[in-house]
Formats: C-alpha cells, sequence, structure tokens
C-alpha cells in the first residue's frame, strides 16, 4: 500500500486504535511490549528511539524502564496519532511522573537524527506499514549507536499447522469484521492488517535483512504461539564518526 494511504487509513482509526489493540489481541499486547523491552537490553541511562510509534505504546514501556535518567523519542508520520501519544505523556502512571520522552512527526525512511545515536531502535508493529522495508532496517540501524540495538516487535505467522488454521480464520474473518465494525471503518482498515501481515517475511527471511544491513547476532523470540515476534540485532562496535540528537 501506498504511503500516503497508510498514512490515511491510521489517522482515520487513531482514536479507536488503543483500544482495539487490547481487544483483538486478547490483552496481550501489554505483555509483548514488556518482552520487547525485556529483551533490548536497556539501560537506566538509555536513548531509545522508537520509529512508527503510532500513539506511543511501546515508547511510553521504555520510558517506563528507563525512568527519568534516560530519553525515549517516539517518532511516526501520522500526526494524529501523535497527539493521543502526547496526551499520555500528561497522565503519570504509577511513580513515573516525569518521563523524558518526546514524541516528532518523522518518516522512518528519513530519519531526522545524526548516525551513531541511540542505544536502542525499536519499532513495534510498524515496521511491515514502511514503503521501502530494508530502507526502514537501513534508517534504524544507522542512527543505533555502536553497540546499540534494533528491536522489532511484529506480528508473524504461526508455524504449528493446526493452530494456524485456526488463527488464520480468527485473523482474516473474525478481527477485520470487529476491528471496522467498532472503528465505523468504510475502507476495511482492519483488513489491511491480516493481508499486510501475510506478505511480511517470515522470522528466517527478516533476519536475514536485517543481517544483510549489517546487524549481527540477530536472534528472534516467537511469542504467544508464534502469532509476534521479536528480532533483536546488535550494531557491530566500531569508532563513532558523529553522535547526539538534531535539535528540532
Amino acid at each position: 500500500m501506498q504511503a500516503h494511504r497508510v498514512k490515511n487509513l491510521f489517522s482515520v482509526i487513531a482514536r479507536h486504535y488503543d483500544f482495539l489493540n487490547t481487544l483483538l489481541s486478547l490483552k496481550r499486547d501489554k505483555s509483548w511490549r514488556h518482552e520487547t523491552v525485556k529483551v533490548s537490553d536497556v539501560k537506566p541511562a538509555s536513548k531509545v528511539l522508537d520509529v512508527c510509534t503510532g500513539t506511543g505504546e511501546l515508547a511510553l514501556a521504555y520510558s517506563d524502564k528507563i525512568g527519568a535518567e534516560g530519553f525515549v523519542m517516539g517518532s511516526d508520520f501520522c500526526f494524529e496519532m501523535l497527539v493521543i501519544g502526547d496526551q499520555k505523556l500528561q497522565q503519570p502512571v504509577g511513580a513515573v511522573s516525569n518521563r523524558t520522552t518526546n514524541f516528532l512527526a518523522a518518516d522512518t525512511l528519513t530519519l531526522p537524527f545524526l548516525d551513531n545515536t541511540f542505544d536502542v531502535v525499536s519499532v513495534g508493529f510498524g515496521i511491515r506499514n514502511v514503503a521501502d522495508l530494508e530502507m526502514g532496517i537501513r534508517e534504524m540501524t544507522r542512527v543505533a549507536a555502536p553497540g546499540g540495538r534494533v528491536v522489532i516487535l511484529e506480528f508473524t505467522q504461526p508455524v504449528n499447522p493446526i493452530f494456524r488454521s485456526l488463527y488464520y480464520f480468527y485473523f482474516t474473518k473474525i478481527l477485520p469484521f470487529v476491528g471496522n465494525l467498532i472503528s465505523r471503518n468504510k475502507d476495511d482498515a482492519y483488513g489491511y492488517l491480516p493481508r499486510s501481515v501475510m506478505k511480511f517475511p517470515n522470522c528466517d527471511a527478516l533476519k536475514s535483512v536485517m543481517e544483510q544491513y549489517g546487524l549481527t547476532d540477530v536472534q528472534f523470540y516467537r511469542k504467544t504461539f508464534g502469532i509476534v515476534a521479536i528480532h533483536v540485532g546488535k550494531k557491530p562496535d566500531k569508532p563513532s564518526s558523529e553522535s547526539g540528537f538534531t535539535r528540532l
């Protein structure tokens, strides 16, 4: 799907996005983000960039982990989604009352940051929506610091044939119907979800793409009977020519 159509699609469903994620994942989405943060090897003072951040749920999960000592930037090219993410920053959760977190409108294919900037560069359920998967991973790797990690949380296709048949029925029939009904979307936004997942590379293929763009020690972890996977790759240690944030 073309980039402007993807942007329009998410603009329309932004208000219902979080509720439907929780409902349609049977409340597993929070645990997936928790596991993603866990395998990222994030530290208290880490600098994190979460691309395709949407309403900022994964960015805020990182922020809750590292607290005020670190820094989290969430970027997305859909302004309507970022508005909701920004509203969440005004609602402290638990002991986290002063998150060092910001949201920025930016395209993952042309990130406005210097090379070698972030300790962790993540994406949750967004990399399959970029117009060019390889360019997106290349950009994520570029802005990761030497020794830093690129982390991808994404839907994938279950490997167990029996479970896969049951899941595909839910994923291609029930989920689009419920999602489009609740969001009152007439453009089949929630039909786009299963179609995009079916076209997305499987775990081994995505691992190969990450390695192609310089990431090493790439591992992936299947979750919830293999309907999602977390990929983690390390950017090799090497001298950094320039690092830091591009202040906008």
